[in-house]
């Protein structure tokens, strides 16, 4: 398996850890390993961070219900999700995405700084 640490920062806010991995969806992790660093800006959608990424691949392994913490891939809009508690897909207390993602990583450090993240936020995906 391999892996790899990346840092998420949000202008004027602070950073989250994180660590992506091929285990469960390789060519979402290939994809982004090629991709990293790049900047975007942040959508806010319930408690869940989405940005527009260089990414451009396609469903692999995807699912709707997703983890606190989980860091996915949303092919219909090419965009990294970071879930840190219910959307407004959620039925209770879990996040659930939009449409299915391809989830490729964890949130490691500092999730509690995403509820202070809002629209047009400036971010920088990079590795540690």
């Amino acid at each position: 398996m391999a892996s790899k640490k990346i840092l998420i920062e949000f202008e004027n806010i602070g950073f989250v850890e994180g660590e992506i991995s091929d285990q469960v969806n390789p060519k979402t992790y290939e994809a982004f390993v090629k991709h990293i660093p790049f900047e975007s800006e942040a959508n806010t959608w319930g408690k869940e961070i989405y940005f527009d990424t260089p990414v451009n691949i396609s469903i692999e392994n995807g699912k709707r219900k997703v983890e606190v913490g989980d860091i996915a891939y949303w092919p219909p809009g090419r965009s990294m999700c970071l879930f840190f508690g219910p959307t407004p897909a959620s039925s209770g207390t879990e996040p659930v995405a939009a449409s299915p993602v391809n989830v490729f990583g964890k949130i490691t450090k500092n999730i509690e700084i995403l509820s202070k993240v809002r629209d047009g936020t400036k971010i920088v995906v990079k590795f540690v």
